[in-house]
C-alpha cells in the first residue's frame, strides 16, 4: 500500500519538474510545477465528445488503460515493504497487464477510422513489441542472479556487498530509463510536443480523445513515469534503512529521474522512424550483456554446457 501512496504523491510534481527542466534547458521560463495538474482538472470539467464512427471500445479504452497501470503498480514493492500482490513470476503478469491496457488504446485508435491514428497505433504496437524482450531479459537476469522470480524477492535478495551488484543496478537503471522513454513515446523514439502527425506516435493515437477520457490518459502517462521510477528506486534501497530514509531516497530519485528525462528530451534529437528499431534493439543488446555477465559471474556456463 505504501508503494501506491508514494506513487500518487510523486505524480503531483513529476511531469511539472520534467517540463520545467525542458523549459530551462531551452532558455525559457516555462510553465509552473503544477500546470499539468491544472490542465488535467480543466479537462475533467470539460464535456467528453465521441465521434459517431466510434464504438463502445473507444469509450472504455481510457478507463481500461489507467486501470491496467494501477493494477501493475500493485505488484511493485517499496524497499523491504511488500506490494499489495506478489507471487512467483509476477513480473510476467506485470508486463502483460500493462500490455492489456496498451492493446485497448491501440484498438481504440483504430476504432476512430482515422488514418493518422491508425498509423500511430501501428507504431505503438511495433515499438512495444520490440522493447518487450529487453524488459524480460533484464528481469530474468536478476531472477537468475537472486534465484527468485517475484519483484519483492528479487529486490530483497540483491546483495550490495560487492561492486558487481552495484554495476548491475546502474546498468538496469539505464535500461529502465530508456524503456520508460519508449513506452511513453518520448525522445528519441517520439516527441509529444510535435504538431506533425507523420512524426507522432502516442500523441497521434489520442487526437479524438477529449474531456475526462483525455485527462485519464494524461494522468496514466504520469503514473507510468513514476512507476518506472519506483522500479529504479528499489535498486538503491537497503533493508538497513529506516522508513523515513527510504521515503527521502524515493523522492530524491524521482526528482533526479524527472530532471534526467527533461534533459534527455532537451539535448537528444528524435531519431528517424526507420532508425527507431535499431535504438530499441541496442537496449536489448545491453540486457543480453547483463544476462551473460551474470552467467560469467556465477560461473554457470559449465552447468549449461553439461
Amino acid at each position: 500500500m505504501l508503494t501506491v501512496v508514494l506513487i500518487f504523491i510523486a505524480t503531483l510534481f513529476f511531469i511539472g519538474v520534467l517540463n520545467k527542466t525542458r523549459a530551462i534547458a531551452g532558455g525559457r521560463k516555462g510553465p509552473g510545477l503544477t500546470q499539468h495538474i491544472k490542465d488535467m482538472l480543466r479537462l475533467v470539467n470539460k464535456q467528453t465528445v465521441y465521434s459517431t464512427t466510434t464504438s463502445i471500445i473507444f469509450k472504455i479504452a481510457p478507463s481500461i488503460y489507467i486501470s491496467s497501470i494501477l493494477m501493475a503498480i500493485c505488484f511493485i514493492p517499496f524497499g523491504s515493504y511488500p506490494p499489495l500482490f506478489s507471487f512467483k513470476g509476477d513480473f510476467v503478469f506485470f508486463a502483460y497487464t500493462l500490455a492489456f491496457g496498451k492493446f485497448f488504446m491501440i484498438i481504440s485508435a483504430l476504432d476512430t477510422g482515422s488514418p493518422f491514428e491508425g498509423m500511430g497505433a501501428n507504431r505503438e504496437a511495433l515499438y512495444s513489441m520490440l522493447i518487450e524482450p529487453a524488459f524480460f531479459l533484464l528481469v530474468a537476469s536478476f531472477a537468475m542472479f537472486t534465484d527468485h522470480s517475484s519483484f519483492y524477492d528479487i529486490y530483497n535478495h540483491i546483495h550490495y556487498a560487492d561492486d558487481f551488484s552495484w554495476v548491475l543496478s546502474v546498468m538496469a537503471s539505464f535500461i529502465l530509463v530508456q524503456i520508460a522513454m519508449v513506452e511513453n513515446g518520448r525522445l528519441p523514439v517520439g516527441d509529444p510536443k510535435t504538431h506533425l502527425e507523420l512524426t507522432m506516435i502516442h500523441e497521434v493515437m489520442i487526437l479524438d480523445n477529449s474531456g475526462f477520457d483525455l485527462a485519464m490518459i494524461l494522468y496514466g502517462t504520469s503514473l507510468k513515469f513514476v512507476m518506472y521510477g519506483m522500479l529504479i528506486c528499489n535498486f538503491f534501497l537497503d533493508s538497513t534503512m529506516s522508513v523515513f530514509t527510504e521515503i527521502a531516497v524515493f523522492f530524491l530519485i524521482q526528482i533526479i529521474w524527472a530532471i534526467t528525462a527533461g534533459l534527455l528530451e532537451s539535448f537528444r534529437a528524435r531519431e528517424r522512424m526507420k532508425k527507431n528499431p535499431q535504438f530499441i534493439f541496442s537496449l536489448m543488446a545491453i540486457s543480453i550483456v547483463i544476462f551473460f555477465g551474470i552467467l560469467i559471474w556465477q560461473q554457470k556456463f559449465q552447468t549449461i554446457s553439461n
